[in-house]
């Protein structure tokens, strides 16, 4: 408020300081805080959100194959080369159903009342499989180093 003065509120609910007769209020009234922009489609947003999770997948994908070639390539002598294959395996099993389901959610209105509860589970089950999809390329990026020799052992 300015001025020490008594306030009242007029018709648009802006503070009025009754001693000076000012408005403490911005004439286009009261700030919106938090809120969504009026002309912003969650829905479009939602789909733009779920593609770029998509492509971010994708891209994920076509490491663990990359990787996985090179495992096969230095054949079963590599110290873990059942454990890396079995866990590129499941990675890119748990890719290809995460894609799927993000294929789904973003073909979904998310605007429509009768399918948010639906999405929602659908999106906290896709966000549990990428947790796991995470968890398991951090275990193939621990088991899949080995040493090249390339790179000779440093003695301090």
């Amino acid at each position: 408020m300015q001025g020490l003065g008594k306030t009242d509120r007029d018709e648009q609910g802006r503070d009025i300081d009754l001693t000076s007769q000012r408005s403490t209020m911005p004439a286009s009234g009261p700030l919106q805080v938090g809120g969504p922009a009026p002309n912003l489609n969650m829905n479009l947003y939602a789909t733009k959100k779920t593609a770029a999770e998509g492509m971010l997948d994708i891209a994920l994908f076509l490491a663990n194959i990359t990787h996985m070639k090179t495992v096969i390539e230095q054949g079963a002598g590599f110290r873990y080369y059942i454990a890396v294959l079995t866990l590129i395996s499941f990675s890119l099993a748990l890719q290809i159903v995460a894609g799927v389901l993000i294929v789904i959610i973003a073909r979904r209105n998310i605007n429509e009342e009768a399918s948010q509860r639906r999405l929602d589970s659908l999106n906290n089950i896709a966000t549990v499989l990428i947790f796991l999809i995470f968890v398991t390329n951090i275990f193939i990026t621990v088991f899949g180093m080995e040493r090249t020799g390339l790179f000779p052992r440093m003695h301090f």
